[in-house]
């Protein structure tokens, strides 16, 4: 591996240019091995390229499959293995898991090499996967998800382990091209779930597992068959491993999973296991909250030789307003995941589980649509800061015309929210993107891209927890106020009102006395408006986290001088042989940003 120390300017590969941006530069892009013009030929074609890139696409699939399969279909699932409260901890674990892994997964990886790390998480998807299909209870349900969530954040670091070794003009195309497969792990997720239990009874909700071992397993295979990047003794020469170990953070490390876990799974608790008044909550978000701030202060003031969390990337401007304005956008997007569904199987489902379904899937599917398009037309565009900027701005205004939607506006209210997720999704993966390119040492990718991915998930926490209260406290103050004077004109006796209210969720009335269908029929509707207006209030919501993201997002960086050929890592035959043409390795590499 060349010294990848920054000692200069490089000259753009392939003819690339700056583009008039060098003005903006405030550091430098160093840390790269090599330059696609060093490249043995055939390169790009080979297996172990094109498999590598195949373990990705696979392990993206299935990382946001062991959530998107299993949330929509939980109800159906408790009433097969339960009921059991626990139920809701088969989605919390996961997410919980995911998180508080990713930057634990970046750092050790690129300590150490990436390897073995990403062949244990694929592992860990399959074990994972197993567990779950053949659970017999609740809590082995809860194991087989702990266990995918923590290969999850294996999978879902994808988008460093690509961007190193893509060269750094083809960034936004890989993003692209990878979250195509997102289309069948999420895009269609609660189709996928429906069927099973509609169409395969015999089979049921396990079916979802089986498909995830199978997709994990190909996964794992592609990892172990094709995917050799930089080994240990490749990154540090004659560096000695039990120095890294005897020198890595573990008082950080502590504080992090303390305070993220325990933060994280306050906001998780809030109005759905406990109270938000609850000393449960209360007592884990401070708990958790003094820990982050505690490890801020240990990464500032403690002279770490391997901080888990290096401080110096939050002073990078660019770096930290791509890790926001990526936080922000993919908040809306699991914001909506939440509330569009539930305003769907309200307003426009009327019981039918196949639309229910479809119209759930247009969030998932319009915003990896615009993951897509966005990464791959991205460089054709070019002006990647202003793509940002206005694609932001577009998903603003198609959000805040969501408010206008009503009981009978189906096809619209569907076609502006499909439409919002778009561009949301085109920011986003330009945003997610711009995280690697203004990494200033791009030898460390992982580490990087790890807290990133965690930083992001605790600003969609955050924004989930808001969009959800909002929601509630909205739908309670308004069932209260529009429902009882509806059926009580309509002949219902005040002592039956509350039983007609609690029935509204299951669609059972029989329990309810002195019941027409006259008396249903505007009960029902005087409920359908009262979500229509609290919905109306979270729309206006997004309207200021696009906001905060469009003011964030002016503080991106202008990536035109660092799209080059320059590439941060090369791939190796299975018997470690680098793929660089001898003698032509880029030294002393950097690029102006």
């Amino acid at each position: 591996m060349a010294d990848h120390s920054p000692v200069g300017v490089s000259e753009k590969s392939d003819g690339e240019h700056d583009h008039g941006h060098a003005s903006h530069s405030e550091f430098v892009v160093s840390g790269f091995e090599t330059d696609t013009r060093h490249l043995k030929p055939g390169y790009f074609r080979s297996s172990f390229f094109v498999g590598s890139m195949a373990a990705m696409a696979l392990g993206l699939w299935a990382g946001v499959a062991g959530f998107g399969y299993a949330a929509p279909i939980l109800t159906e699932i408790n009433n097969d293995l339960g009921p059991d409260a626990n139920i809701v901890w088969v989605s919390l674990t996961y997410t919980l898991t995911s998180a508080i892994f990713l930057t634990i997964i970046g750092r050790v990886s690129d300590i150490f090499g990436r390897r073995w790390v990403f062949v244990g998480g694929a592992a860990c998807g399959l074990i994972g996967s197993i567990v779950a299909a053949t659970a017999q209870n609740v809590g082995a349900l809860i194991a087989g998800s702990t266990i995918i969530g923590v290969g999850a954040a294996a999978q879902l670091s994808y988008y460093y382990v690509m961007g190193e070794i893509v060269p750094m003009k083809y960034r936004f195309a890989g993003n692209g091209f990878l979250y195509i497969f997102c289309i069948p792990g999420s895009g269609v997720a609660p189709v996928i779930g429906q069927t099973f239990l509609t169409k395969y009874p015999n089979v049921s909700w396990r079916g979802v597992y089986y498909l995830l071992i199978g997709v994990n397993g190909l996964g794992l295979l592609c990892w172990v068959l094709f995917y050799h990047p930089p080994t240990f003794e490749m990154k540090h020469r004659n560096a000695s491993k039990m120095a890294f170990v005897k020198n890595f953070d573990y008082i950080g490390t502590i504080l992090y999973l303390g305070g993220l876990l325990i933060f994280v799974l306050g906001l998780s608790w809030g109005g759905s296991v406990y109270p938000w008044k609850s000393g449960y909550v209360i007592g884990t978000l401070v708990a958790g909250a003094v820990g982050l701030i505690a490890l801020g202060f240990w990464a500032t003031f403690a002279r770490l030789k391997e901080p888990l969390v290096p401080i110096k990337y939050f002073k990078n401007r660019r770096w930290s307003a791509a890790v926001v304005v990526s936080g922000l956008g993919a908040s809306m997007y699991y914001g909506l995941a939440v509330v569009w569904p539930s305003m769907v199987g309200v307003l426009y489902a009327n019981g039918n589980s196949t639309t229910n379904g479809w119209l759930s899937s247009l969030v998932g599917l319009g915003i990896i649509a615009g993951q897509v398009i966005g990464g791959m037309a991205a460089k054709y565009i070019q002006h990647y800061k202003l793509q940002c900027t206005v694609t932001l701005t577009l998903s603003g205004i198609f959000f805040g015309c969501m408010a206008t939607s009503t009981i009978d506006s189906m096809a619209r209210s569907s076609t502006i929210m499909t439409l919002g997720v778009f561009f949301v999704g085109w920011a986003e993966s330009l945003a997610i993107t711009m995280i690697t390119l203004s990494t200033e040492n791009q030898q460390e990718l992982g580490t990087a891209g790890g807290l990133a991915g965690s930083v992001r998930f605790l600003i969609v926490s955050i924004a989930s927890t808001i969009y959800t209260v909002v929601l509630s406290n909205r739908l309670a103050s308004t069932v209260a106020a529009q429902v009882p004077p509806a059926l009580e004109k309509a002949g219902l006796p005040a002592t039956s009102v509350a039983a007609f209210i609690a029935a509204l969720s299951s669609g059972d009335f029989s329990g309810v006395a002195g019941l027409t269908d006259a008396i249903t029929a505007a009960g029902t509707l005087a409920y359908k408006q009262a979500n229509v207006d609290a919905y109306r209030t979270v729309f206006f919501v997004t309207i200021a986290f696009t906001g905060i993201a469009i003011i964030v997002s002016l503080a991106l960086p202008h990536v035109e001088s660092v799209m080059t050929g320059n590439v941060a890592a090369t791939l190796h035959n299975k018997n470690h042989t680098a793929e660089i043409e001898e003698g032509k390795a880029v030294d002393n590499d950097t690029t102006t940003m």
